[in-house]
């Protein structure tokens, strides 16, 4: 397989709209899925219904990629999961370093979601000198320090950053600087990297806040909704 450093996916060379490309891995998980189960066709109505999104903005999304389907068979899941795949870039190998290997950075090194989906760990590096050489999914876990020559040597171009929030623009600037051009940032806060560089952030924080803000919402509507009951008149004191 070639590395991640040799060529980049068409992605954005064909025109694809950023919201497509967001929705294409959740067309592929629902599709592996079939996949999996053996089932050798799909309707557009019943992959839309899997993925969480409509059967029409399907369409649309697949139309991006030139497959349309066949009208009363649908799609063909196998040649889809390939074709999505593709253009994800899935079909080549993308090695990845996960810098900050405290609970959160561990627990990606174990995620077996990884390496099937085409990204495989090369590296696992933190700053504190006191976990080099331990083993965290089968890796030695590195010093920060090996971060320019382990970028350099496994041609590393995603870079994980799963460290406390004051460290990780420091870490991002080195990751920039020895090559890397796809950053995943875990950590509390805003990175700032120069064009040509992506960063997707994962902020658990955040998506709980939201949820809590959808739960009291619901409870007001809840309480909105309850009959009234005989109101005790207030006296005056």
């Amino acid at each position: 397989m070639a590395t991640g450093r040799s060529h980049r996916p068409a992605t954005r060379s064909r025109g694809i709209p950023e919201a497509t490309v967001a929705r294409l891995p959740l067309y592929l998980r629902a599709l592996t899925a079939l996949s999996e189960r053996s089932v050798p066709t799909v309707s557009s109505e019943e992959l839309a219904a899997a993925a969480g999104v409509n059967s029409a903005k399907l369409r649309k999304d697949f139309s991006y990629l030139g497959s349309y389907g066949t009208r009363g068979v649908g799609y063909d899941v196998e040649y889809l999961v390939y074709q999505i795949s593709r253009e994800l870039g899935l079909t080549q190998d993308w090695p990845v370093v996960i810098v900050g290997i405290g609970n959160l950075g561990a627990a990606l090194a174990n995620y077996g979601g990884f390496a099937s989906r085409g990204f495989r760990v090369a590296a696992l590096l933190d700053a504190d000198t006191a976990l080099a050489g331990k083993l965290v999914a089968g890796l030695p876990v590195r010093h920060i320090d090996e971060l320019e020559t382990i970028v350099a040597d496994s041609q590393v171009s995603i870079g994980v950053i799963a460290t406390p929030a004051g460290a990780a623009q420091e870490v991002t600037d080195r990751l920039v600087a020895a090559g890397v051009t796809s950053i995943l940032n875990f950590a509390p806060t805003v990175l700032s990297v120069p064009d040509g560089v992506d960063v997707r952030k994962v902020d658990l924080s955040i998506e709980l806040q939201i949820l809590a803000f959808h739960e009291q919402r619901k409870a007001g509507d809840e309480d909105r909704q309850e009959p009234d009951g005989d109101v005790p008149a207030v006296m005056p004191a």
